[in-house]
Parts: structure tokens; C-alpha cells; sequence
């Protein structure tokens, strides 16, 4: 495997954990000035999701790498991105599954389980890389302590 290095996020907390992992899936930007990416085409989306916190679980995990790949992994891959309505639409620019809108909607699922955790920790990164040349990198405005 080939070590890969990411843009650092600056935050307060005293732990950080980051999960690697892909997942194949289809999609398509429904707007005419998407180009190309207006037909339906396929990526292996490479994604990294940095969580930060101060407290441990019962287990002496920050949160459990398996759990991770389950919101994200379990959820899109062999998918077409565009059928995911809990996620996506072709009605609102904000929610096409362009890379930008994926790293965002990765960000909003993991979160929501982090919510229901004790331990409270935060995602405070997203990065989906779509090509070996492209990637996004998603983060809350703010990285304070929630």
C-alpha cells in the first residue's frame, strides 16, 4: 500500500484518527454546463475522514474504524450517487453528487453518527478524491469545540 499524506486540519481536540477507504459508484451532474459529466460515468473514489475529540470510548477507541467504513463504504458503494435521495438531487445545485457534494454529504452522515456517541467526537475533515489528479476537501466552518 502506498502511504498517502493529506492536507492537515488544525483543531483543539488532543486525539485525531484518520480512516482511509474507497468505494466504486456511478453518477452524473444533471446541469448543462457540466460537460462531459452530464452522461452517466463511473469513479473508484478514494476517501480520507479525519475524526478529532478529547474523550475515549469503553473500548479506548476515539470512535471504531469499522463504523466509519459502514456510514460511508456500506452506504455508496456499487451505487449510482444519483439515486441516493436521502443524499442527492437533481433540483438544487447543493445537492448534486459532484465531489464537492459528496465530501459534504460524507461529512453530514458521519457526523450525525459521531452525534450519538458519548464520547462526542467531530469530523472535521472530509477529503474524496475523484481522480488520481483530483480531489475535494470538505470541512465545517468551524472546528471548535461542539
Amino acid at each position: 500500500m502506498i502511504q498517502q499524506f493529506y492536507p492537515q486540519v488544525f483543531h483543539p481536540y488532543s486525539y485525531e484518527l484518520n480512516k482511509d477507504m474507497h468505494f466504486a459508484a456511478a453518477h452524473f451532474v444533471p446541469h448543462e454546463e457540466a460537460g462531459k459529466c452530464r452522461q452517466v460515468h463511473g469513479h473508484t473514489y478514494f476517501v480520507n475522514v479525519t475524526v478529532a475529540g478529547d474523550e475515549l470510548n469503553k473500548s479506548g477507541f476515539l470512535v471504531n474504524f469499522q463504523d466509519l467504513k459502514r456510514v460511508v463504504h456500506d452506504r455508496y458503494d456499487h451505487t449510482l450517487l444519483n439515486d441516493q435521495t436521502a443524499d442527492f438531487n437533481g433540483q438544487n445545485s447543493n445537492d448534486f453528487p459532484t465531489t464537492e457534494v459528496v465530501a459534504r454529504k460524507i461529512w453530514e452522515n458521519i457526523q450525525s453518527f459521531l452525534d450519538t456517541l458519548l464520547n462526542k467526537p467531530n469530523c472535521v475533515q472530509v477529503l474524496v478524491r475523484e481522480t488520481p489528479t483530483s480531489y475535494v476537501v470538505y470541512r465545517p466552518k468551524s472546528c471548535v469545540q461542539r
